[in-house]
């Protein structure tokens, strides 16, 4: 099974957008310390679509500390 709970803070405002077909999808970078290590921190860049998406564009905003849960994929480019 595929699931991931992650705990950070956002680095900077969650950015909205709605594609062609009216979808909401927001983009946002996530800074996750890692557990009994206080010097690295790892930066996560997430998507949320939908409903998500809207209520985390409202009411989250830079600094703010999040719980994300959800599916990792990992992409190469």
């Amino acid at each position: 099974m595929n699931s991931v709970s992650l705990t950070g803070r956002l680095t900077d405002n969650v950015e909205l957008k709605v594609t062609p077909n009216g979808v909401y999808v927001c983009t946002f970078t996530l800074a996750v310390r890692r557990p009994n290590v206080k010097a690295i921190t790892d930066f996560i860049n997430c998507v949320a679509w939908r409903g998500t998406a809207e209520f985390i564009s409202k009411y989250f905003s830079k600094g703010n500390k999040i719980e994300v849960t959800g599916i990792l994929t990992n992409r190469k480019y």
